[in-house]
Protein backbone atom coordinates (compact mmCIF):
# COMPACT_ATOMS: atom_id res chain seq x y z
CA UNK A 1 0.00 0.00 0.00
CA UNK A 2 1.67 3.35 -0.93
CA UNK A 3 1.55 5.95 0.92
CA UNK A 4 1.99 8.62 -1.23
CA UNK A 5 0.01 9.43 -4.32
CA UNK A 6 3.36 10.26 -6.03
CA UNK A 7 4.26 6.45 -5.07
CA UNK A 8 0.86 4.75 -6.01
CA UNK A 9 1.78 7.16 -9.22
CA UNK A 10 4.92 5.80 -9.83
CA UNK A 11 3.88 1.87 -8.77
CA UNK A 12 1.54 2.50 -11.98
CA UNK A 13 4.17 3.87 -14.08
CA UNK A 14 6.51 1.01 -13.71
CA UNK A 15 4.00 -2.44 -14.26
CA UNK A 16 2.66 -0.46 -17.47
CA UNK A 17 6.46 -0.14 -18.52
CA UNK A 18 7.20 -3.74 -17.19
CA UNK A 19 4.43 -5.55 -19.05
CA UNK A 20 5.33 -3.49 -22.39
CA UNK A 21 9.10 -4.16 -21.94
CA UNK A 22 8.02 -8.20 -21.12
CA UNK A 23 5.91 -7.94 -24.64
CA UNK A 24 8.62 -6.51 -26.60
CA UNK A 25 11.50 -8.92 -25.49
CA UNK A 26 9.85 -11.85 -25.70
CA UNK A 27 8.61 -11.07 -29.58
CA UNK A 28 12.18 -10.40 -30.05
CA UNK A 29 13.10 -14.08 -28.30
CA UNK A 30 10.26 -15.81 -30.31
CA UNK A 31 11.73 -13.79 -33.48
CA UNK A 32 15.77 -14.92 -32.68
CA UNK A 33 14.25 -18.28 -32.15
CA UNK A 34 12.46 -18.45 -35.47
CA UNK A 35 15.91 -17.74 -37.02
CA UNK A 36 17.83 -20.20 -35.50
CA UNK A 37 15.87 -22.91 -36.23
CA UNK A 38 15.11 -22.18 -39.91
CA UNK A 39 17.42 -24.01 -42.19
CA UNK A 40 16.35 -22.10 -45.52
CA UNK A 41 19.24 -19.55 -45.55
CA UNK A 42 17.36 -16.70 -47.98
CA UNK A 43 14.67 -16.70 -45.42
CA UNK A 44 16.70 -16.50 -42.61
CA UNK A 45 18.72 -13.23 -44.39
CA UNK A 46 15.21 -11.70 -45.14
CA UNK A 47 14.11 -11.40 -41.38
CA UNK A 48 17.46 -10.71 -40.47
CA UNK A 49 17.29 -6.57 -40.85
CA UNK A 50 13.73 -6.59 -39.01
CA UNK A 51 14.94 -9.07 -36.26
CA UNK A 52 18.32 -6.56 -36.21
CA UNK A 53 16.20 -3.26 -35.45
CA UNK A 54 14.24 -5.47 -32.80
CA UNK A 55 17.11 -6.02 -31.37
CA UNK A 56 18.12 -2.31 -31.19
CA UNK A 57 15.17 -0.78 -30.40
CA UNK A 58 15.33 -3.23 -27.23
CA UNK A 59 18.88 -1.79 -26.62
CA UNK A 60 17.97 1.90 -27.26
CA UNK A 61 15.01 1.68 -24.39
CA UNK A 62 17.69 -0.17 -21.92
CA UNK A 63 15.31 -2.99 -21.86
CA UNK A 64 18.72 -5.17 -22.88
CA UNK A 65 22.26 -4.23 -22.40
CA UNK A 66 23.84 -2.77 -25.56
CA UNK A 67 26.65 -5.35 -25.17
CA UNK A 68 24.22 -8.25 -25.12
CA UNK A 69 21.99 -6.83 -28.16
CA UNK A 70 25.95 -6.77 -30.28
CA UNK A 71 26.27 -10.33 -29.05
CA UNK A 72 22.56 -11.61 -29.79
CA UNK A 73 23.25 -9.84 -33.48
CA UNK A 74 26.64 -11.65 -34.11
CA UNK A 75 25.33 -14.87 -33.15
CA UNK A 76 22.73 -14.34 -35.48
CA UNK A 77 24.86 -13.05 -38.10
CA UNK A 78 27.48 -15.70 -37.63
CA UNK A 79 24.35 -18.64 -37.81
CA UNK A 80 23.35 -17.23 -41.27
CA UNK A 81 26.83 -17.25 -42.56
CA UNK A 82 27.09 -21.16 -42.10
CA UNK A 83 24.63 -22.18 -43.34
CA UNK A 84 24.93 -23.99 -46.47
Amino acid sequence: MANHASADKRFRQSEKRRLHNKYYARTTRNAIKAIRNTTDKAAAEQLAPKVFAMIDKLAKTNVIHKNKAANLKSGIALHINKMA
